[in-house]
């Protein structure tokens, strides 16, 4: 099984914990099961513990969790919930705007490797209708290597004729950023396990990107 990565959803056999000197909200131990998935988040980790967010029913409840990377009995990552349009057609929620825009975006055959997160990636995950007539469609794109702002400029525009607003996050080896950041700025904040770094070039490593300022 590979190590998971920020954004994927796993499952745990044992309950998640809360770092050491913190206490986890009450509604974690009362409403959290083994059959439901965690979220995969950035902050620093090793063998022997791998930073986790907690969903819980209502959008305010989120927390976040440590569990062991040898109690983890399923990994879903956010591109193979893409791989077959036919299953989301035959989904409980395809009329769901998120669900169709998403659909129209495999209909696209994007040159990116890519996939769905936030509320729509969990409810395709798991069954749970946690999506809202509201809700926003959070795409992430795997990109390990440096591409120039106008790769993505078609694919932006696309965005915006999709049935619901997307959010779209780049992840590269050093962390994820806001596509729409970095389209309209020549800086972008940078998600990474060792927190936000505001970069020129978010695939640079961070030790490169701080001695050329």
């Amino acid at each position: 099984m590979d190590f998971p990565r920020a954004h994927d959803l796993v499952w745990s056999r044992q309950r998640p914990v809360a770092a050491k000197g913190q206490v986890l909200p009450a509604w974690v131990s009362a409403g959290w099961q083994t059959h439901l998935p965690l979220v995969v988040r950035r902050d620093l980790s090793d063998e022997q513990r791998l930073p986790v967010g907690v969903r819980g029913i209502s959008r305010s409840q989120r927390a976040a969790a440590w569990i062991s990377p040898a109690d983890i009995r399923r990994i879903v990552t956010p591109e193979s919930l893409v791989a077959d349009s036919n299953i989301l057609l035959r989904s409980a929620f395809v009329s769901q705007q998120p669900l169709q825009a998403l659909i129209t975006l495999i209909e696209m055959r994007l040159p990116w490797i890519w996939g769905v997160t936030g509320s729509c990636g969990y409810a395709l995950a798991t069954d749970i209708p946690v999506m809202h007539a509201d809700s926003d469609l959070d795409l992430l794109i795997r990109c390990d290597t440096p591409q120039p702002r106008e790769a993505f400029s078609d694919f932006y525009h696309q965005l915006s004729r999709l049935p619901c607003r997307a959010d779209v996050q780049v992840n590269t080896p050093q962390g994820g950023f806001s596509l729409s950041e970095w389209l309209r700025d020549t800086r972008v904040m940078l998600k990474t396990d060792a927190g936000p770094f505001r970069v020129d070039n978010p695939w640079l490593p961070l030790a490169e990107e701080q001695k050329n300022r």
